[in-house]
Formats: C-alpha cells, sequence, structure tokens
C-alpha cells in the first residue's frame, strides 16, 4: 500500500508545490526522501520518479493530483485501521468524513514539507555566511552534524502528527503517549535503511532470484519492514494507554463499594 500510493503522493507534492510558487523545494523533498531509504531502493524509484514527474504537466498534472489524493488518502486510512485496532476502538463516524479528513491531512502534510525544505534552504544560505565570515568554523563543520539529524527529526515529527492525528479521539490527550511510539518508528526506519545494504551484501543476489525484478522485490521488503515497524508503533502506544493491573484492581474494588444490593 505504502508502494502504491507513493508515486500519487508526489504527484500531489508536485502539483502543490507549483501552486506554491515552491517546485524546487518539491523536487528537494524527493530528493531527501530518496537518500533515506537504502541506495538500492532509491535507485529502483529514482527514475520512475523523475519519468513520472517530467511527464505530467498543466491539466494532466492536475487529474493526476486529484487521483493521487485518493490514492492517498487510501494509504492514510491503513494507518488508522492498524491504529484502531491497536486501541481496540471501532469506527464511529461515516466514511466520507474520515476520507475528507485524510485528504486535509495530505495538503498539510505537503504544505509543511515545502515550509521546512525552504527552512533548510535558509539554512545553507546561513551556513555559507558563517564560513565566509569565520572561515576557521568550517573545520568543525557543525552544520554537516545537524544536517544529519535534521531528517530524523523529520521522520520523528512527522510520525508523531501522523499518530496524534490517527489515533481513536478518547486515546488523543496529553495522558497517552504519542512519542513513544514515534520514536521507536524512526529508530526502526534509520536502522532498517543502515542495516538493509549490509544484509543484502552478505546473501545471496536478488537478481539471480527476481532477475529484472529484484530492485522492484527490494522496494517491497523495505517497505514491508517499515510497515511493520508502524505497527508495532502502533500497539506499543496503545498497550501504554491501558491502565496498570493495580489501577484495574482499584476500579473494581471501588465499584464493588459502590453497589447497593436492596432487600426484595
Amino acid at each position: 500500500m505504502a508502494l502504491l500510493a507513493l508515486f500519487p503522493f508526489i504527484i500531489v507534492l508536485a502539483a502543490l508545490a507549483q501552486v506554491f510558487g515552491q517546485t524546487e523545494q518539491g523536487l528537494q523533498a524527493v530528493s531527501v526522501f530518496l537518500e533515506n531509504v537504502p541506495p538500492s531502493v532509491a535507485s529502483t524509484l529514482e527514475d520512475p520518479i523523475a519519468s513520472v514527474l517530467s511527464a505530467r504537466t498543466g491539466n494532466l498534472l492536475w487529474v493526476g493530483a486529484l487521483i493521487g489524493l485518493w490514492t492517498t488518502a487510501s494509504f492514510i486510512e491503513t494507518i488508522r485501521e492498524v491504529l484502531r485496532r491497536a486501541y481496540g476502538t471501532p469506527f464511529g463516524r461515516p466514511f466520507y468524513e474520515y476520507r475528507i479528513f485524510s485528504i486535509g491531512l495530505i495538503i498539510l502534510s505537503v504544505a509543511l514539507a515545502l515550509l521546512a525544505f525552504g527552512l533548510q534552504f535558509a539554512l545553507t544560505g546561513v551556513e555559507q555566511f558563517i564560513y565566509g565570515v569565520v572561515p576557521a568554523l568550517e573545520d568543525y563543520r557543525i552544520f554537516i552534524v545537524f544536517s544529519r539529524i535534521v531528517p530524523a527529526l523529520g521522520i520523528y515529527t512527522g510520525f508523531y502528527l501522523v499518530f496524534w492525528s490517527l489515533t481513536p479521539r478518547q486515546y488523543r490527550s496529553r495522558r497517552f503517549p504519542k512519542w513513544p511510539g514515534a520514536l521507536l518508528v524512526t529508530i526502526w526506519w534509520l536502522g532498517t535503511t543502515a542495516l538493509m545494504p549490509v544484509v543484502l551484501a552478505n546473501l545471496i543476489s536478488y537478481d539471480l532470484t527476481y532477475g529484472s525484478l529484484a530492485g522492484v522485490m527490494l522496494a517491497l521488503i523495505f517497505f514491508y519492514i517499515i510497515g511493520y515497524g508502524v505497527v508495532v508503533g502502533a500497539h506499543l502506544n496503545a498497550a501504554l494507554a491501558e491502565p496498570a493491573e493495580s489501577e484495574l484492581k482499584k476500579a473494581a474494588e471501588q465499584a464493588e463499594q459502590e453497589i447497593t444490593i436492596e432487600e426484595p
């Protein structure tokens, strides 16, 4: 589902970036995404993404964006269903309300992504200015360290907002933490990106098994592992939201004391 929604989301990103006059930031967002997946996955997706973006212009871009909103919203609804199952909470609203909310969440996500990459562009300018004024700082390259932290913060913030906005309403308050699941998924993502090339380098080449589809299979495996991490993160948050056994026992004793038995 993630791979199915990836290309429609990129089309939506390109269309909205064009509206905001931030086409370059939209392309940079795609580049940063490809930098945060294993090289084998990035090489598989890079050319198809470039073809999709170059082939869609004008009205065709907007038709693709509308279809992309629906497809990407289906992916958001999949995550919502994962969270509902984790918390054991049924759906309580009409289907179209959830779908409209998902589309709004996608548009907000694109706007925040464009804003983030605009700030990153400004940060690059500040970096060049500081190194120009104080060349001695270039030996320490403090901004390189910071630039490596930024993608991790972006992943964490994105998943935190997803967990917060899609978690059932009764579990959305501060009493029920969302950060553990978001942190787990962030570490899961970065760990998968770092370890997957190492693991593949020590296994039998996928080319011998899948031929020309080896890259596609690796992309599917990567998104499957990340999706599994999202499920684990959702269940972690749901487990932390459950009251402790002592609290349950105390509540049960209190309920028993409040029960009065009337004489017949």
